[in-house]
């Protein structure tokens, strides 16, 4: 994987980590904390802490080159609070622009998520970047889906993957 590939990694993170941040300016608290007489168990805030949970894994390990997703934070309060969540979104984009310094190929040993303590593979960063954008557009998708159960709409392509957005946008090109 090049540096350039590696640096478009970050700045998708970093962009799909900023609109989720401006989706934030658009909510309160109640609907962003609040999953009650919804078909589902979490609210789009316990989505969102759940993603920056990950970030916060890869970037406290990869300096040490060893990242545990099983040892996440799990902040309540980043769950609640829209501006505690903004405040994080804020700190990890800064620590991931920070990652332009490491090789793409910056070799990782990764815990998954729901893994065995002793299980560890090997990863590198950029693929670990990869599994962060796609797994936080996962997430996104979810909380778009529990907003709008809500009655509230995050925008038509909050939570839709990068490459989706590109075709559509070339499928509307060819269509004129």
């Amino acid at each position: 994987m090049s540096e350039l590939e590696k640096n478009r990694l970050i700045g998708g993170c970093v962009r799909v980590l900023e609109q989720g941040h401006a989706l934030l300016g658009r909510l309160d608290d109640r609907l962003y904390a609040s999953a009650a007489r919804l078909p589902v168990q979490s609210a789009a805030g316990s989505h969102v802490r759940h993603c920056l949970d990950f970030y916060q894994s890869l970037l406290e390990g990869v300096w040490a080159g060893r990242v545990d997703y099983n040892r996440r934070g799990r902040d309540p309060l980043v769950a609640r609070d829209r501006a505690c969540a903004a405040a994080r979104i804020e700190i990890v984009i800064e620590e991931l622009r920070a990652l332009a310094d490491l090789p793409g190929d910056t070799k990782l040993l990764v815990s998954p998520e729901d893994s065995d303590a002793d299980t560890w593979c090997v990863s590198t960063l950029a693929r670990e970047l990869q599994f962060l954008l796609s797994h936080t557009v996962h997430h996104y998708a979810l909380v778009a889906l529990i907003l709008r159960l809500q009655g509230f709409e995050p925008g038509a392509e909050f939570g839709v993957a990068p490459s989706t957005l590109a075709h559509w946008r070339e499928e509307a090109l060819c269509a004129r």
